[in-house]
């Protein structure tokens, strides 16, 4: 087994990069499943913000009782953050191509898929805003 620590970059449409960090995960081998690695990602925003409970949550997906502003998810109350919830919001988001993953430059189609990941690699979350009227 391996630690690697992985660099995660999220943007939109309309930014380039508006956040980034670094999350570490343990391999077996030189890959990780798509969703293992957003599971990685969203336990260490979570536990980021439980810790911390800072005014705005600046994670993949919207958590239960948040409203989105312009500096992030605010939360009507402060309180911890469901780390099962936010994982099964994130996989559904997925899903319903609320966002794309890219692995070294390259698009990850299936939760399923086995991604190739070392100390070099970057991944990025690009949010997607659905087009009204469209």
């Amino acid at each position: 087994m391996n630690t690697v620590t992985l660099t995660i970059k999220d943007e939109n449409t309309s930014v380039s990069v508006f956040n980034e960090f670094s999350i570490s995960v343990l391999l077996e081998d030189k890959s990780i499943k798509a969703r293992d690695l957003i599971k990685a990602r969203i336990s260490a925003e979570v536990e980021n913000y439980n810790k911390q409970k800072p005014e705005y949550f600046n994670g993949l997906v919207q958590p239960t009782d948040a409203e989105r502003t312009l500096n992030g998810y605010k939360l009507k109350t402060k309180k911890m953050i469901n780390l099962n919830e936010q994982y099964v919001t994130a996989l559904d988001a997925f899903e319903r191509n609320g966002y794309i993953m890219l692995v070294n430059c390259k698009q990850v189609e299936s939760l399923d898929e086995d991604v190739l990941v070392d100390k070099f690699s970057t991944i990025n979350f690009i949010k997607l805003v659905p087009l009204k009227g469209g």
